[in-house]
């Protein structure tokens, strides 16, 4: 009997933790598709908002600046965070706790800590060089700083499985270091990296305070657009941009956990 009590508290308390979490997006999604103006009072259900929203012009473009800046700030970060991994994991060297630690360190520095820290290096470059000015390269620097820890780990969490008898084997069959790490290590990596790719992604089009502290004209994101427009309102339009927003955030996230999955396997 305490048994099966304890079963049944916990699956109700399991109910009610994912209600409290995901009753809010699916109140965003209703919405979406609801013929009211302003939301509220259900009036049926359309797919206007969806339609207004592919006409509108500045959403468009927010759009393919997130999409531009996760890309590329991903790219980046994945080639950096790998060879950081490749690194660290591969040699030993005096200082390599301390180098470890402060790749970590942007991980549990506050947001807006390090928008504000970003704000200040860019605008001392542009003060005193006159370089980086303000929009999607100035963007794309700051999401590849902290994106790149995200990787490192990942990967050297693939690494920490790696045997190492792979490669001696390969070596002793004749191959040379490039051959034993494309035809043997990096197959092995893979999925690590591309889990890591994944979350650097995902972490770019989520990201809102480093993107609003070191965005310039022109340079404006989904999750910028969709703060400047709440504060107008909260239209359908918005609605329905955030419903596609968590689309885009559930396929990351679960392709994270396959590729993250068939790594452990």
């Amino acid at each position: 009997m305490k048994s099966r009590w304890f079963k049944w508290s916990l699956g109700a308390l399991s109910v009610v933790l994912f209600a409290f979490l995901y009753a809010p997006l699916a109140v965003v999604v209703v919405n979406s598709f609801n013929a009211a103006p302003r939301g509220g009072d259900w009036r049926g259900a359309t797919l206007h908002w969806y339609e207004a929203l592919s006409q509108n012009s500045v959403a468009l473009d927010a759009t393919r600046n997130t999409i531009l800046l996760a890309l590329g700030s991903t790219a980046i970060a994945t080639v950096i965070g790998t060879s950081l991994a490749l690194g660290l994991a591969g040699t030993r060297f005096r200082g390599k706790r301390t180098i470890e630690t402060a790749i970590l360190l942007p991980i549990v520095i506050p947001d807006i800590v390090m928008a504000i820290a970003l704000l200040l290096l860019f605008h001392e470059a542009r003060e005193r060089l006159n370089v980086l000015q303000p929009g999607l390269l100035t963007m794309t620097l700051a999401h590849v700083t902290f994106q790149i820890p995200f990787v490192a780990m990942i990967v050297r969490a693939r690494l920490a499985g790696f045997d190492r008898t792979l490669e001696e084997a390969a070596h002793d069959l004749g191959a040379d270091r490039w051959q034993t790490f494309w035809r043997v290590k990096f197959p092995l990596i893979c999925p690590g990296i591309l889990a890591g790719a994944l979350l650097a992604f995902t972490l770019s089009i989520d990201d809102f305070v480093v993107s609003f502290f070191t965005t310039g004209p022109g340079a404006t994101t989904l999750p910028i657009y969709i703060y400047s427009s709440v504060k107008r309102g909260i239209t359908p339009e918005i609605n329905a941009l955030s419903t596609l927003f968590i689309v885009v955030a559930i396929v990351a996230t679960a392709s994270l956990a396959l590729l993250q999955s068939r790594a452990r396997k």
